[in-house]
């Protein structure tokens, strides 16, 4: 029987100067069907849904949906085509509740009120047909990172959305909020939902897909049923070559250069602190810490990096208490960090892959001296990188908005690495790159470790930190965890921890 087509793209191509970032692409999907779109970062998976949602207009080549064609360069057409998208990072006013977030936008600006009465009717209806329950009378900020989702996936299918885009969806969930997650498209998918889903996790698309389309530069390069192929065949094919994972070998663990003792930090707004909790970092050692968004792991990393001193317990380094700390002190203590935000806190946008490379060591010889800068030096230290770490882009005068989010996330790789930090901070190393990126950096910081760094790695993503870690922690509500050598957590165990569960009964929760 042939399925009905909701979703044609035909010949779709875009270029920005002389990239090309869409080259003649052919995508379909069919009513009730599940396609994976795979690509490494800059592969052109982004341009391609910002055309379909007419935040773009391709060069050449049409969009139908549902037999229609679907008007460029117009977001509202494609809503009201019954097209929507779950963003990776949410869209939600946290100060209003679930009801008014998802009725927001639905009603004319000249009715004067929500219709809350009957959206909140609706909202239910949806919420038990497709396993997605949560109150609706609820403030969203005070939601776990699950049911925001549940937020955004009702909001999508109160506008009547039959065809769902999904980006990254699983970035920041907990395998269990994993598995309900995905037992709510199944549920979704059989109700004749059609989905776009978008992933670096190729063990997910592998469970979820029934399709895999690969990008690479800006082509298609090809297209598989998930029961016909593999994780490794799907990695081959968006590198370009095969992808071996790295081997964590065993090392010889040394001091502690790093210990928290008991520290308890302030709340962050909506964002616990740090409740007694003990930590220590280890030469030659990744230590992992695993955890939901916003339980705490901001609050450490500030207070390691030198953005505050605790408000109770003592921050010990090289078994010296420190009473004195400030950025500057983390920098000159040789703390290096691999920030969470790339590109708010780890660039400056509108500085050069120059500037941005020296932005925590220009002011050391020989960078500068007697306050000034030696700009040969700085280009000769860029252009070192670009090549031993290879950082795709035109040159060390480039702009370094204009690289992909894996060639910035290696310069910032580059630029802590190079400085032989005795302290490496990396939060959320890997976050939205590609398989061949995401091995990459895994291997630099294994180089790392062998070198003697010790290596705090936070990650919401339980794959990297086990495969990562050489002891692992979890985080919840600014509690720590006690001290789980590799290898004897499942993920399973680990999510339980993460959603708070393993803490009850804890006396101390401090490693």
């Amino acid at each position: 029987m042939t399925l009905e087509v909701v979703l044609r793209l035909a010949g779709i191509t875009k270029t920005f100067g002389d990239l090309v970032a869409n080259s003649g692409i052919d995508l379909t999907l069919h009513k009730g069907e599940v396609i994976a779109l795979l690509g490494e970062n800059g592969a052109g998976k982004t341009t391609l849904m910002n055309i379909l949602f007419g935040h773009y207009v391709a060069d050449a080549g049409t969009v139908e949906a549902f037999g229609a064609p679907l008007p460029q360069g117009n977001p509202r057409a494609a809503l009201e085509a019954g097209i929507g998208m779950v963003h990776q990072h949410f869209t939600l006013a946290e100060n209003l509740t679930v009801a008014e977030n998802i009725s927001l936008g639905t009603s004319s600006l000249w009715s004067g009120r929500l219709r809350l009465g009957q959206s909140k009717k609706r909202i239910r209806q949806l919420a038990e047909d497709f396993g997605l329950l949560v109150d609706v009378d609820a403030k969203v900020g005070n939601l776990t990172v699950g049911e925001k989702q549940r937020v955004e996936i009702l909001k999508a299918l109160y506008r009547d959305a039959r065809i769902l885009i999904l980006d990254e969806p699983t970035a920041v969930l907990t395998p269990q909020e994993t598995d309900a997650l995905f037992e709510t498209l199944h549920k979704a998918v059989a109700m004749g939902l059609s989905i776009v889903f978008i992933s670096h996790k190729l063990h997910e698309v592998m469970a979820i897909a029934d399709r895999c389309l690969v990008l690479r530069h800006g082509a298609l390069v090809g297209e598989v049923e998930t029961k016909n192929t593999s994780r490794e065949a799907l990695a081959e094919m968006m590198v370009g070559n095969k992808v071996e994972p790295p081997e964590v070998a065993p090392i010889q663990v040394g001091a502690t250069l790093l210990e928290l003792r008991h520290v308890s930090t302030p709340d962050m707004g909506t964002a616990p602190g740090l409740q007694d909790v003990s930590l220590s970092l280890k030469a030659g050692q990744i230590t992992g810490l695993a955890g939901v968004s916003g339980n705490g792991q901001a609050a450490l990393s500030d207070l390691i990096c030198g953005l505050g001193l605790p408000e109770q317990g003592q921050l010990v380094l090289d078994e010296t208490v420190q009473n004195r700390w400030n950025p500057r002190d983390a920098v000159q203590s040789g703390i290096a960090r691999i920030p969470e935000d790339r590109h708010h806190t780890g660039t400056i946008a509108d500085f050069d892959l120059s500037e941005n490379a020296i932005l925590e060591t220009y002011q050391k010889p020989p960078m500068s001296k007697r306050g000034w800068m030696n700009w040969s030096q700085a280009k000769a230290f860029t252009e070192s990188i670009i090549a031993t770490y290879d950082v795709r882009c035109p040159g060390a005068s480039t702009k370094i908005r204009l690289l992909s989010g894996g060639n910035m996330q290696k310069l910032i790789l580059g630029r802590v690495l190079e400085g032989n930090p005795k302290i490496i901070l990396a939060n959320q190393p890997v976050r939205g790159l590609d398989i061949g990126a995401i091995t990459y950096v895994h291997n630099q910081l294994l180089a790392a470790r062998a070198s003697g760094a010790a290596i705090l790695l936070i990650s919401e993503d339980l794959d990297e930190i086990l495969r990562l870690s050489d002891v692992i922690h979890v985080i919840s509500e600014g509690k720590l965890s006690p001290e789980f050598p590799r290898g004897t957590k499942t993920p399973a165990e680990l999510g339980l921890w993460m959603a708070g569960q393993g803490f009850e009964g804890e006396d101390n929760c401090a490693a």
